[in-house]
């Protein structure tokens, strides 16, 4: 509960802030006999972003409804090429399978960059013998059929100290993204771990539990850094932290990625959904600060703008 409060709290004083300092849109503000609701759902990864977006649009606009909900990706995905959902939001590119299907059901969508996420491994707090780790290690413990279950098996020079691990659930894109980039095959994981859609189940697992590794998307790092500890990641050129600059730079990696709303084409068309994702893009860098992300280029920003200005 406590970080979900925090999460909100965070929200609320963004809201006070864009107020105060006039940073809606004269266009919005006047657009103020919006109505309807916007159904949203997908990415836990995702949804800071969203969220913020959606509280402070309803700012100047109660008459619209955007309930956000955090299945994952793939959950939010499969509401999406349905119909049942206007917008999705996405940790990672949508599925081949996922895109047919929405073929199949007459759904057009346009994918949307918001933000660059850098996926941040970390440790229980008083974690003192870890800093740094490789691909290879992140493999040794991740890979499917994998029986590390002490940080001995990991270092010799580790402590003799039982190892828990929690991740996101099979829904989600970051599991996704992890398991391609780590063990070389989206979904190819062990199975004896902790999984959650919900970010703060898993921070709240690492921080309880001294031997635990885990892994979710910079924002839920950040968020709560004074209860976790978070690990560099060496993919070969050496020990690199997750940083503003090390995720917008892509010196971070294998473990940097965008991240995506979809949005359903015919939804787009509708004037309360339309002005939303007019809102959340021209104030993105914004969104994504406060999200706990990085920004893209502005330039980025107004590409999509462009891109979308057809459905005004």
């Amino acid at each position: 509960m406590k970080n979900l409060f925090k999460k909100h709290l965070s929200v609320y004083i963004f809201i006070i802030l864009i107020m105060i300092f006039g940073c809606s849109t004269e266009e919005n503000t006047s657009d103020s006999d919006l109505s309807g609701t916007i159904e949203i759902d997908g990415s836990s990864t995702v949804f800071p972003i969203t969220v913020a977006a959606a509280e402070i649009f309803r700012e100047s606009n109660p008459g619209v409804q955007i309930p956000v909900g955090i299945s994952g990706t793939g959950g939010g995905m499969k509401r999406f090429v349905v119909g049942e959902t206007a917008i999705s939001n996405a940790s990672r590119e949508i599925k081949d399978k996922e895109a047919a299907l929405a073929l199949e059901n007459g759904i057009e969508f346009t994918e949307l960059e918001v933000a660059y996420d850098g996926l941040s491994v970390v440790v229980n707090k008083s974690n003192d013998w870890i800093d740094c780790i490789t691909t290879e290690e992140l493999n040794l413990i991740w890979d499917q059929g994998s029986t590390i279950n002490n940080w001995n098996q990991v270092r010799s020079s580790f402590p003799d100290k039982e190892m828990s691990l929690y991740g996101p659930g099979t829904d989600s894109g970051t599991f996704d993204y992890f398991t391609d980039v780590i063990n070389g095959e989206e979904g190819k994981t062990r199975a004896d771990y902790t999984p959650s859609e919900d970010d703060n189940v898993l921070v709240m697992g690492v921080s309880g539990d001294k031997g635990s590794i885990g892994y979710f998307g910079y924002a839920y790092y950040i968020e709560n850094e004074d209860q976790l500890k978070v690990l560099s990641v060496d993919g070969g050129t050496g020990c690199i932290a997750p940083s503003e600059q090390t995720i917008n730079d892509s010196s971070y990696a294998p473990l940097s990625r965008p991240m995506y709303i979809y949005v359903n084409n015919a939804e787009l068309s509708k004037p309360e959904v339309y002005e939303f994702v007019k809102f959340y893009l021209d104030n993105g860098k914004m969104l994504s600060e406060e999200g706990g992300y990085v920004a893209l280029p502005e330039a980025n920003y107004n590409e999509s703008l462009s891109v979308i200005a057809e459905y005004k």
